[in-house]
């Protein structure tokens, strides 16, 4: 049971043991502070705090930097491991590492934690968010905090970038919402901004989206210990954020995989779905149980400002077709046909406008079971793609 708990858990964040080959890249999460910041809705917070690492060493002149932007779920913990005794290293460590197709013998590449990032409990992540005090109150801001974007975590990412001395970016790149961040920098950034790779994400969030972010958020909003926001030092709603981790989990996977993974198999032998209503079928309990889990160290208002900035997102802030119309790097876009979370019809959108507007672009596609998953878990197949892009 637990194998599987462990198994399902790596699509919201904590990586699948084996899906990459390990390496000696060991690596030290680090904080960046800004005394303050203004969001794009022209709230300032002050004592802005996000987590960050790097991999490989920034040359003399800097100009051999890598942004990597985080998914969802994740952290800045795209490659490497923190100690050698880690279970597995970090989300892209088929791809990000000495000898891999984003080179760190050769690339300085850097990766932070976002504003608002959901995970709370976990002590390598830094992040300013509803569950972080107030300086004004000695509060947790609640629901007090102001609303942020996806243009907000990059205008922090930004400032990070600066302060390092780094002026131009050889590349910026990620997947699901680190594509959104990809076209956030290349749109809003375009002079700093060499090249983009964005992996299962489009340049914008349609009505479609939208509304299944809302999903992703109903549990937590009809979970009575959620009471507005207002729940720190008192009982989490765990059991709603639990259920809306489960939706992501299952969004963000296929059918090829829960039809292939456990079929129709009761959770217990003996214990026939068909003979009790709490008698569950094996997927729905693997589903809970990683949700149940994954609750205990994540944070549910968090959790809602993330929806709110993917549904408000359009690169650049305006529309995808502004957006194409500003972008300066070439692009490549990668994507699973398969993805329920951003399908392939969305991505055709992305590209149509990108080729519209007489951008540069390469399209490939990646293969496998577990749909918008697999830009996360097997990108090990772009290799050759991203290693011609990074060379072009």
């Amino acid at each position: 049971m637990k194998g599987w708990i462990a198994g399902v858990l790596g699509v919201v964040g904590v990586v699948v043991a084996g899906m990459a080959e390990a390496q000696d890249l060991i690596v030290e999460k680090k904080v960046f502070e800004l005394p303050s910041y203004t969001t794009q809705g022209g709230r300032t917070l002050k004592n802005v705090k996000v987590g960050w690492e790097s991999y490989g060493t920034l040359n003399a002149d800097k100009s051999n930097a890598i942004l990597i932007c985080h998914f969802f779920s994740a952290n800045s913990h795209a490659a490497g491991k923190y100690a050698a005794a880690d279970a597995a290293p970090g989300y892209w460590d088929a791809i990000i590492g000495p000898g891999k197709a984003i080179d760190t013998n050769k690339y300085f590449v850097l990766s932070s934690d976002t504003l608002v990032n959901l995970n709370t409990g976990d002590p390598k992540v830094t992040t300013t968010g509803p569950a972080s005090i107030d300086p004004d109150t000695s509060k947790p801001y609640a629901l007090d905090f102001p609303v942020v974007t996806i243009g907000d975590f990059v205008n922090v990412q930004k400032a990070l970038v600066e302060s390092l001395g780094i002026k131009k970016l050889v590349m910026v790149a990620g997947p699901s919402m680190g594509a959104l961040q990809t076209y956030e920098w290349a749109a809003s950034y375009p002079d700093m901004v060499g090249k983009a790779m964005a992996v299962i994400g489009a340049a914008e969030a349609d009505a479609q989206l939208i509304a299944w972010l809302d999903v992703w958020a109903a549990p937590i909003l009809v979970d009575p210990n959620w009471n507005k926001g207002d729940y720190y030092g008192k009982t989490p709603p765990n059991a709603g954020l639990a259920k809306a981790l489960t939706v992501v989990t299952l969004q963000a996977n296929h059918g090829d995989w829960t039809n292939g993974t456990f079929g129709r198999r009761p959770a217990k032998e003996g214990e026939d779905p068909g003979k009790a209503l709490g008698n569950k079928f094996q997927v729905q309990s693997i589903l809970d149980n990683a949700g149940e889990a994954r609750a205990k160290v994540s944070d549910a208002n968090h959790f809602l400002y993330l929806v709110k900035a993917n549904q408000l997102y359009a690169a650049g802030g305006k529309s995808l077709a502004d957006a194409m119309s500003r972008i300066k790097a070439p692009l490549l876009i990668v994507s699973q046909p398969k993805d329920l979370v951003f399908p392939d019809e969305m991505i055709q959108r992305t590209v149509a406008e990108a080729k519209k507007a007489g951008r540069d672009i390469t399209h490939v596609t990646i293969q496998g079971t577990r749909g918008h998953l697999d830009g996360v878990i097997s990108m090990k197949q772009a290799e050759g793609a991203v290693k011609a892009f990074l060379e072009k």
